[in-house]
């Protein structure tokens, strides 16, 4: 009988309902942080259209004003000191997502994380659209804008520690490099649609740049409210089923329920349990019927910040992270106007251009939690790729002039510095929420997000402020600081990375993280 299936059928009910509700979790989890980092990229594509060189413009001749070199200019940004108005903008955001990000985490693990994300995306959007409201309310004051930055950087700390949560509530340890390196390409998926979405808008109403991503991260907030289940706990497929039960569709959902599922016996399996480094990330049927039903050990206590930093390797990678963050967030915000300046390219061009660095990071992401899976060392694999980072962000700064080089080593910087971000963002946090040493605690995952996260969050801050104080002086010194900041991030994980080296060689039991 089931022989004369169709295949696509067969390959449906291959599947167990947990592994169904597993993948729509990642998907929409997916496509949650996507709109997150969407949103925020409009601030950088519209840098090269606030600030231009008006003498390759023709002046309208019935334009008030006599200053002939920014007539172009969005006041304030048109003086001298517009790279440092620049920074000061970036860095209401960054400041306010890196202090907001320690207490999220703390908020993460008491609030119900559907009702959070949905609050956090929905007020993101508000004061996205608030900041494209300033052009055509003709809005001049610096303050108006840091304001909306810094609101909106503080809301969006809801994001990261919440599906960081959701994906780990759902998803065991044995490939778990390699299924959230695929995961975590939504923050260069994010970043490459918000760059073409503003680049759209950027040239003749820059004011829609934001209001388009601020209605997109909003529309998900509302599908998040209606469809996210946040753990496999939270769901009861035959109390669902007993419901349907009494409608008049009741024989159609029972037959589909069948032809889907095989049986209509639930079948439970421990999600988040410290499992063996072979452990299947989705279940098959035959696999589910040998694992014990019994639920892990619940803890209601969830744990404190400090406990949490007792974690063994959490302050290693945080601060590690700081000085990653910092790299890649100064190619975030910077890079655009970069290129148009040194390339004297149009805003959408420069804007397109810097896409490639996200392409990158999307491929850097992927191969950091393959290696690191195979093996078993994260915090080798992220020193590895930071050694190789820095000579490439040394090489990229003396080819600028060379363009075809410069879009090959946009893509190699973008996979170099962002694999290890992503790395230790995604699977090396999992890893440490569920540390051996919490003994099945699974609240502690969203307080050790947010404390990595929000320690990295504030080299975020630093890098665009630096950039934007540097960034007179020279392009070169930029690129030093660069240099200096992937050094940095690699000795902070030599003894991470001195003990995995020891467990291959025989000496030690080897450990994650």
């Amino acid at each position: 009988m089931r022989s004369s299936l169709a295949p696509g059928i067969r390959l449906i009910t291959s599947f167990s309902r947990d592994s169904w509700y597993r993948g729509f979790t990642l998907f929409l989890t997916f496509l949650f942080y996507t709109s997150y980092h969407l949103s925020r990229k409009p601030i950088s594509i519209i840098k090269s259209q606030l600030h231009r060189n008006c003498s390759t413009l023709i002046r309208p001749p019935n334009l008030n004003g006599t200053d002939n070199e920014t007539w172009c200019d969005w006041v304030p940004f048109d003086q001298d000191n517009y790279k440092t108005l620049f920074g000061a903008v970036d860095n209401s955001f960054l400041v306010a997502y890196a202090i907001g990000m320690f207490f999220s985490g703390i908020f993460g693990e008491r609030v119900p994380l559907r009702y959070y994300l949905t609050i956090g995306m929905l007020l993101s959007g508000l004061f996205t659209c608030l900041l494209g409201l300033g052009f055509y309310l003709n809005i001049h004051s610096i303050w108006y804008y840091a304001f909306f930055q810094a609101m909106n950087g503080l809301v969006q700390t809801t994001g990261w520690p919440a599906v960081v949560a959701c994906v780990g509530n759902w998803f065991g340890k044995g490939k778990r490099g390699f299924i959230m390196g695929v995961w975590n390409s939504h923050t260069s998926v994010g970043n490459i649609l918000g760059s073409l979405i503003a680049g759209v808008f950027v040239s003749s109403d820059w004011g829609m740049s934001f209001i388009v991503p601020g209605i997109i991260i909003a529309s998900t907030g509302v599908l998040c409210f209606f469809f996210l289940v946040e753990s496999d706990n939270k769901i009861n497929v035959k109390q669902i089923y007993s419901t349907l039960k009494q409608s008049i569709v009741a024989a159609l959902v029972r037959t589909m329920l069948i032809v889907v599922y095989g049986q209509e016996d639930n079948e439970k399996e421990p999600l988040l349990q410290n499992s063996s480094s072979n452990e299947e990330i989705f279940s098959s049927p035959g696999q589910s019927n040998s694992i014990s039903s019994e639920p892990a050990e619940e803890h209601t206590k969830a744990i404190s910040f400090c406990g949490a930093l007792r974690i063994p390797g959490v302050m290693e990678f945080s601060l590690c992270l700081l000085f990653a963050k910092l790299v890649s967030y100064t190619f975030l915000y910077w890079l655009p106007l970069y290129i148009a300046n040194v390339a004297h390219f149009d805003p959408k061009e420069a804007g397109d251009m810097s896409t490639l660095f996200d392409v990158g990071g999307i491929v850097g992401g992927i191969v950091a939690g393959l290696v690191s899976d195979q093996t078993g060392g994260r915090a080798s694999t992220c020193c590895v790729m930071l050694i190789l980072a820095a000579p490439m962000v040394s090489v990229h700064s003396h080819i600028r002039h060379h363009w075809l080089l410069t879009m090959w080593m946009l893509l190699v910087c973008g996979a170099l510095v962002n694999g290890p971000y992503a790395l230790i963002t995604t699977a090396v946090s999992a890893d440490l929420g569920t540390h051996e040493s919490l003994r099945g605690n699974s609240r502690a995952l969203s307080t050790v997000t947010a404390i990595i996260d929000g320690t990295g969050s504030i080299g975020a801050a630093l890098g665009p402020l630096l950039a934007g104080l540097i960034s007179p002086t020279g392009w070169n010194n930029v690129f030093f600081m660069l240099i200096t900041a992937d050094i940095l991030a690699c000795l902070l994980l030599s003894r991470l990375v001195y003990k995995e080296v020891r467990g291959w060689c025989g000496h030690s039991p080897r450990h994650r993280g």
